[in-house]
């Protein structure tokens, strides 16, 4: 009885999804910088009592796990059902990203989507703790336009059909899982990363995170420009 997949198809289902979660966790850590984020957090956080900071850490995780998963698997076929083709995607996300990293890498913000965290802050009505766990905590400051448009434009290098299918949205499903989790443990920390950086310290991650998210952008706008002239050398 002949195996129902070969050693040399488990090595490239392995592969696959290896490849997907290489390029899919770099890509949502850099954007969505749990770092900066957490010091966002403790910011909107810091009066709430030990408990419910960590309860609202917990739901910001797993809201943010929601938002990546949304994109990763149906961001693409959204775009599709309004005609906007996967070049056109990568192409504009690429764009997206290294303008994000340009210009967290030349401002003095920690993140490109909490700009205007402070008055977000004090506009928030008093209340429920557990009602800012998913806005503004959670969208747009953690998994804000940016972290979907690269969950976006990740999901849109999947292979077409089979096992390969499979195998990139495992890959990438895991790199957003292992995103959540980060978020979920730095959050939940959050006091304490706080008093444990320095300004500087905190300066030198920030810009450090920003020139590689560029870079990612740069590169997904280099490959998709790549194959569009393929594609009219072809034609």
């Amino acid at each position: 009885m002949e195996q129902i997949l070969s050693v040399s198809d488990w090595r490239g289902f392995a592969a696959t999804a290896n490849s997907a979660f290489l390029l899919a966790f770099p890509s949502l850590f850099s954007i969505i910088n749990p770092i900066g984020g957490a010091l966002i957090f403790y910011g909107f956080t810091k009066d709430f009592s030990s408990p419910d900071r960590v309860k609202v850490a917990a739901l910001v995780g797993f809201y943010s796990l929601i938002i990546m998963f949304g994109a990763l698997w149906a961001g693409t076929y959204i775009l599709a059902f309004f005609g906007v083709s996967l070049a056109a995607l990568r192409i504009g996300g690429g764009t997206v990203i290294a303008l994000s990293g340009f210009q967290l890498l030349t401002s003095s913000d920690s993140h490109p989507d909490q700009k205007s965290h402070e008055r977000a802050r004090a506009d928030t009505p008093d209340g429920d703790p557990m009602q800012l766990a998913f806005f503004p905590l959670t969208l747009p400051f953690t998994t804000g336009p940016g972290t979907i448009a690269v969950a976006t434009t990740i999901g849109a290098e999947r292979p077409p059909h089979g096992a390969g299918l499979l195998a990139f949205f495992l890959g990438a499903s895991v790199a957003a899982l292992a995103n959540a989790a980060i978020i979920w443990v730095g959050y939940r920390f959050s006091d304490r990363l706080t008093g444990f950086m320095g300004p500087t310290a905190r300066q030198v991650i920030v810009r450090l995170m920003a020139f590689l998210l560029m870079c990612i952008g740069v590169q997904i706008l280099v490959t998709a420009i790549g194959d569009l002239v393929a594609k009219w050398r072809l034609a």
